[in-house]
């Protein structure tokens, strides 16, 4: 529990009524944030009061709790609070938050799309110029997914660019075949598979564009390069 001299003001105003709670900054960000970890409430508050003011000290009364929130439950009500209410986040808590979640945005446009011209994955720094270019603003309380597809939007006039999943043929030797299932689950799903008479392995496996470079990568890293992986057309 965050000391009260260090905690932050988050509020709400509804039905002509002000509510104010102090919580722990970093905590009720990481709450708000739609992509982060679940946070208990309890862990947040400074103190377990819902206040009309808190600058002075005046808590909300029973009647107003009830109107806003129908309980006076002081968790309850700081939970609705920080969820539809107002965060008094500091401008470097802000731009930190803003930082993470753009580069959440990038990576997860370089793992997914393509450049449908070239049928291969656009490198992150060249998402990243464009977005720039763009001017891209990005919101720390939008989840990444909501804002991946607006960024698209954005950056499409700029750069040739969409999510599409490939097929890629796999082939590997008998040896190292047994490892195939725990290398390619993280990248995506195997669509087909046949044990050959020489004791090779080979499958086609479905994944997301952006990732064609990796996933070879990666099956060369495990067969010691005797691996083969196709992009199939």
């Amino acid at each position: 529990m965050v000391n009260v001299d260090e905690a932050i003001i988050a509020k709400l105003e509804s039905y002509g009524e002000h509510f104010e709670i102090l919580v722990d900054p970093d905590l009720a960000a990481e709450y708000r944030n739609p992509d982060g970890k679940d946070v208990a409430i309890e862990d947040i508050l400074a103190v377990e009061e819902i206040f009309k003011d808190s600058k002075k000290g005046d808590k909300a009364s029973d009647e107003a709790m009830e109107k806003v929130f129908q309980t006076t439950d002081p968790l309850d009500c700081a939970k609705q609070i920080l969820e539809k209410g107002h965060i008094q986040l500091t401008a470097e808590q802000k731009r930190q938050m803003q930082e993470e979640k753009r580069k959440l945005i990038i990576n997860k446009i370089a793992r997914e799309a393509i450049n449908p011209q070239t049928g291969f994955p656009h490198p992150p720094l060249r998402i990243e110029n464009a977005m720039d270019e763009a001017k891209v603003k990005v919101d720390p309380f939008i989840s990444v997914d909501q804002q991946v597809q607006s960024t698209l939007k954005a950056i499409r006039p700029l750069i040739p660019i969409k999510f599409e999943k490939v097929k890629m043929a796999v082939r590997l030797p008998g040896t190292i075949a047994g490892q195939a299932y725990s290398a390619i689950r993280p990248f995506g799903e195997i669509l087909q598979e046949e044990w050959q008479q020489d004791g090779s392995w080979i499958g086609i496996v479905e994944l997301p564009g952006g990732l064609q470079d990796q996933f070879s990568g990666k099956i060369a890293e495990i067969s010691n390069g005797d691996g083969e992986t196709k992009l199939i057309k």
